[in-house]
């Protein structure tokens, strides 16, 4: 119970290293439209007041994800925030050339 294993020690160091993103959304239960969102939170990734307008770009990139997706009934919370997780991933990659850990959170409301 005390022993940290080798994937535990892997994910830190990578957290250390690039720090974390999480996407939060909320979709309506009844239209599976987008009720409200994306935000974006980050921790260890960028010094947020020195970031905002790569955030912005960052939301702006996660919204079109997310609307494209629902055009196309692309319901499962699965392959939602995988399509979110990959797209962001991209985008953060081209503009820092950094990973950050991204997690994407649904609501249903």
């Amino acid at each position: 119970m005390g022993d940290v294993g080798n994937v535990v020690l892997r994910d830190r160091q990578h957290l250390a290293e690039n720090g974390i993103i999480i996407v939060v959304l909320a979709l309506d239960q009844a239209t599976g439209q987008l009720a409200a969102g994306p935000d974006i939170v980050s921790r260890g990734f960028v010094y947020v007041r020195e970031a905002d307008e790569l955030l912005d770009e960052a939301r702006a990139s996660a919204q079109v994800t997310v609307e494209r997706c629902l055009d196309k009934n692309i319901l499962d919370w699965g392959k939602l925030k995988g399509s979110i997780r990959d797209e962001l991933a991209e985008f953060i990659w081209k503009r820092t050339k950094r990973r950050p850990m991204i997690l994407p959170i649904i609501m249903e409301v």
